[in-house]
């Protein structure tokens, strides 16, 4: 895939690992046309079988600093009405993206860009990182999915803390809560992804897209519903070459041996 270059959000390649870098100074504002080229970027990758596993990065400073206010004081009901939805549709897509995601957090992931982060699978940050939702100063509360992802991540009663405090949490917090996965200097948090992006892009693609769709299909249903889930998927990835090479490495050479194609 060639790199993508948008206004405030553009898209790099290194080996099989996009990486999707907003890029608005001095605080990535998550403005109109930021939100609408985070969904264009989570399409582009979201459709290239050539990529292995995503990052979403907000650079060496700040990851993304939450909406642009200025933007959103002039707006009445009725233009959030069509606007939010402009704003759900660009996360869902993140959300969406079929491989392994990571959220690279630097300094500040504040109201949509937390947001954001909990669009990804898994997240990075700076020890420097100071996360939280802190809509409730302003007036409204989160409107991007803080009320829906946040508790599905950390609990109902901690979410609620958050959200109706509106407090900002350090990055060791953030790690004992839950809400990050790794606590790294903040020089390291691109490469600390990275690292962990391409060993993930390394496994056998197809089954790794199968057990992202599985998990994130069954937190929205029965168990019941979600065992037919995971079934329908287990039984399809016997259509795979990678299972064929899976098994029959492990029969010849032991475990954690294979090299999958992605197909």
């Amino acid at each position: 895939m060639a790199d993508v270059d948008g206004e405030f959000v553009s898209v790099s390649v290194d080996a099989d690992v996009a990486t999707i870098t907003l890029q608005r100074p001095p605080m990535n504002a998550l403005n109109a046309t930021v939100q609408d080229e985070i969904r264009q970027a989570a399409e582009v990758v979201s459709e290239d079988a050539s990529i292995g596993a995503v990052i979403v990065y907000g650079g060496p400073k700040v990851f993304a600093a939450g909406a642009d206010i200025a933007e959103m004081s002039t707006m009445g009901y009725v233009d959030m009405v069509h606007r939010s939805r402009g704003l759900r549709s660009a996360f869902s897509t993140v959300a969406q993206i079929p491989q392994p995601t990571i959220a690279a957090i630097t300094g500040y992931a504040l109201g949509g860009g937390l947001e954001l982060a909990m669009c990804c699978d898994f997240r990075v940050a700076g020890d420097n990182a100071k996360v939280g939702q802190p809509e409730i100063a302003l007036g409204i509360i989160p409107g991007a999915g803080g009320t829906q992802r946040l508790p599905r991540l950390i609990g109902p009663a901690r979410a609620k803390d958050l959200v109706f405090s509106g407090r900002f949490v350090g990055a060791d917090e953030a790690l004992a809560i839950g809400l990050v996965d790794r606590v790294c200097a903040p020089d390291d948090v691109h490469s600390e992804a990275l690292t962990w992006a391409k060993a993930l892009a390394r496994g056998p693609r197809i089954a790794m897209q199968a057990a992202k769709a599985a998990i994130d299909a069954g937190l929205d249903v029965d168990l019941d519903t979600g065992l037919q889930i995971e079934r329908v998927q287990f039984a399809a990835l016997f259509a795979t070459d990678d299972q064929r090479i899976g098994m029959e490495s492990f029969l010849e050479n032991g475990p954690g041996k294979a090299e999958f194609t992605g197909r």
